[in-house]
């Protein structure tokens, strides 16, 4: 869906990210990346190739070990993105069931 979108957009650039993260945090490798962000290493290669996108878990996570802002962090990425949209139906209340007149309620 909107991760999906984002995916085949061409301004998406996962590497960039990881590769300035592994940069400014010193290591030496994705296999240090995924150890610093607490990670199976297999999740780093599959953002590498764009299999898996970079969920707001994995940003809130790469904020936390970098202190950079998930705005950077988006950037960096790729992802110019201002707004996120909801579907209609998340966040509405469910409809309460309806009762027949004669039928009193439960608790008189």
């Amino acid at each position: 869906m909107a991760s999906e979108n984002l995916v085949t957009q061409e301004s998406y650039n996962p590497n960039h990210l990881l590769d300035i993260l592994i940069e400014r945090l010193n290591l030496k490798n994705d296999a240090a990346l995924s150890r610093a962000l607490e990670v199976a290493p297999p999740v780093i290669s599959k953002i590498r190739h764009r299999r898996l996108p970079v969920g707001a878990s994995m940003l809130i996570r790469m904020h936390e070990v970098s202190t950079m802002s998930v705005r950077e962090l988006r950037d960096l990425m790729g992802d110019r993105r201002t707004k996120y949209r909801l579907s209609d139906a998340q966040g509405k209340p469910k409809p309460a069931p309806a009762q027949p007149a004669g039928d009193k309620p439960a608790n008189s």
